[in-house]
């Protein structure tokens, strides 16, 4: 692989207390859903982002807007892989991903390794190529009303 490149990718939804939670493709049982056109996986989304950004494509909103009825509720891992299906149709592949989630709840750690594991296997990359982190925005912006995501991606040509 040659001529890799980086891209960031960001996202944030608002709780809605009538939709299931999905973060990197993972249920979270017991906890608010996230609104949004989609099912609202931040944590995907971001990377789905950085993706098309290290590739030149632009970014999700672009390819994927919120006005097509046809990705209403779509999930999380689905677009990610629509997404990577234009990154490596552009003669790119994903070579690593870092994450940082931003949230008060849910907690991150007792899913960590099940998210970490489910990206690389869609992204096609060693889940040490995978970094899943998260931080609580200490009553800052955040404070419970939402998710956010950062992701760093890196890609490289096929």
């Amino acid at each position: 692989m040659s001529d890799p490149r980086i891209g960031l990718g960001f996202d944030v939804h608002r709780f809605d207390e009538g939709r299931p939670l999905r973060l990197g493709g993972v249920w979270f049982e017991g906890e608010p859903g996230l609104a949004g056109h989609s099912d609202g996986d931040v944590v995907c989304h971001a990377i789905a982002d950085g993706l098309l950004g290290a590739a030149g494509l632009g970014d999700l909103g672009e390819h994927f807007p919120d006005t097509d009825p046809a990705l209403a509720g779509i999930a999380g891992p689905q677009l990610l892989g629509r997404a990577l299906d234009k990154v490596r149709g552009a003669g790119y592949a994903a070579t690593s991903v870092d994450v940082t989630v931003i949230a008060e709840r849910p907690s991150i750690a007792p899913v960590r390794d099940e998210i970490r594991s489910g990206l690389a296997e869609l992204l096609g990359v060693g889940s040490e190529r995978v970094s899943i982190k998260a931080t609580r925005p200490e009553g800052l912006g955040l404070s419970g009303d939402g998710v956010a995501c950062l992701a760093l991606v890196v890609v490289s040509g096929l």
